[in-house]
């Protein structure tokens, strides 16, 4: 029968042999260590036009995001995070084709820290990363704990003014289409009780109480329809997707999935995946179960 053991926390700034660079080392050989989805290492000690060298980059593996990574040992400090966004910064300038995010990696991220980036996440893409260490045997073993998550500015598909209504959304795309996003609506009613569908421009949302809610939503085309599901990217669960047969895309600039539907009865014939989904953006979104 297994033990149950406590593990011994090391710091990883006063330890005798642990360098940044190993740990810059180890994160770019071990990129889903990280916990941010499937990354594909770019470089290393990226030297910078106006000076210094951006300790890791990396890409998504759909090749249209890029994260700029800094490490800290110890404890965060004001340095820290203006050269994290100045990287961020430049990188962005010089490649506007890529969704850009800044990542910082530190033992300790504290709480002024926490509190100045709360004032600008929501201009500035960011992610704080908690790196803790832990001794095992003659090892030692790294955990990384997500403090601070990236907030995505607003779209026009989520602006109030885009609303339309259900005419509009029969026209653009059928209205045997339409009826399959009520039947698979009501069908998930567990979920979605005390919300109503939302028809916007681009999108049809949930609402509740008037007030938009978009943890599901749809997109109906003329032969078919997207169910679309917000949370953070995870390999396994798109790996999951892809082994039901389904047509799945992540898209990480909205931090959701987009599954291709073709009617009722194929949402029927993977619905106890479908609603893996559902409590998984319910989740992502801290929303309890109606």
């Amino acid at each position: 029968m297994a033990n149950l053991v406590s593990l011994e926390k090391i710091s990883l700034k006063n330890h005798p042999e642990i360098k940044e660079d190993l740990i810059q080392k180890f994160i770019f050989e071990h990129p889903e260590s990280l916990g941010l989805g499937e990354l594909t290492p770019i470089q290393r000690e990226r030297i910078q036009p106006a000076g210094g060298r951006l300790d890791i980059l990396m890409g998504t593996v759909d090749n249209d995001g890029r994260y700029e990574i800094e490490i800290q040992l110890g404890a965060t400090d004001p340095s820290h995070i203006i050269r994290t966004i100045e990287y961020w910064d430049t990188e962005k300038k010089r490649y506007p084709q890529y969704d850009h995010c800044a990542v910082i990696v530190a033992e300790e991220i504290t709480g002024r820290f926490m509190n100045v980036i709360s004032l600008f996440n929501g201009a500035i893409p960011l992610i704080a990363l908690q790196v803790s260490a832990y001794k095992v045997g003659d090892d030692i073993s790294l955990a990384f704990t997500k403090v601070i998550d990236r907030v995505t500015p607003g779209t026009d598909e989520e602006d109030e003014y885009e609303i339309t209504d259900r005419n509009y959304w029969e026209n653009r795309s059928t209205k045997k289409i339409m009826k399959d996003v009520d039947a698979i609506f009501a069908d998930l009613g567990q979920y979605t009780a005390g919300y109503e569908l939302k028809y916007n421009k681009f999108y049809v949302g949930l609402a509740k109480d008037g007030i938009a809610k978009n943890f599901i939503s749809f997109k109906p085309k003329k032969s078919f329809l997207h169910f679309i599901f917000k949370t953070n990217e995870s390999p396994e669960l798109s790996q999951k997707i892809e082994d039901a047969g389904l047509d799945v895309t992540y898209e990480s600039r909205w931090r959701q999935y987009r599954v291709k539907l073709q009617n009722f009865d194929d949402y029927k014939k993977h619905e106890a995946l479908i609603r893996e989904c559902v409590e998984t953006a319910m989740e992502y979104f801290n929303i309890a179960e109606g």
